[in-house]
């Protein structure tokens, strides 16, 4: 038998266990204890520089989810006042909006179409829902 160094509670362990007054009881201080070192880890990481870097990078990540491009991909450039984005989703983006439009779009007008839509705020991060499918979800039949 051994006791829980945090309740004293006495309980049944492994014999190889014997005189260890470290044990947590399998009644939840174990499980807390575990919880307690784990948001402490967590706070050491992100006060080092790497855990910052990376707690910004995630930061920004999440102000980017309703937005066109892929985390990681746009930043801004130092020349030209424009949003450097991966080469093969500008390509798709230019030929899907010359097709749909009919016409041949350059490359100036899709940079500048996106760099308009990467830098507007959206409102609510809520899923845009047509019309017709929010009265059905309110009246169900």
């Amino acid at each position: 038998m051994a006791s829980c160094r945090h309740c004293h509670i006495l309980f049944f362990t492994h014999p190889r266990n014997a005189g260890r007054i470290d044990l947590g009881c399998p009644f939840g201080c174990r499980d807390a204890h575990r919880r307690q070192n784990a948001i402490r880890r967590s706070i050491e990481y992100y006060q080092s520089p790497e855990g910052r870097e990376k707690k910004r990078h995630l930061n920004a990540t999440r102000s980017r989810q309703n937005r066109l491009s892929e985390p990681g991909l746009v930043e801004k450039g130092n020349d030209d006042d424009r949003c450097t984005i991966d080469g093969g989703a500008v390509g798709h983006i230019q030929l899907v909006t010359s097709l749909l439009e009919g016409r041949w779009v350059g490359l100036a007008e899709i940079y500048a179409m996106l760099e308009g839509i990467l830098r507007q705020h959206s409102i609510d991060c809520s899923v845009k829902l047509p019309y017709g499918a929010l009265c059905h979800q309110q009246n169900p039949p």
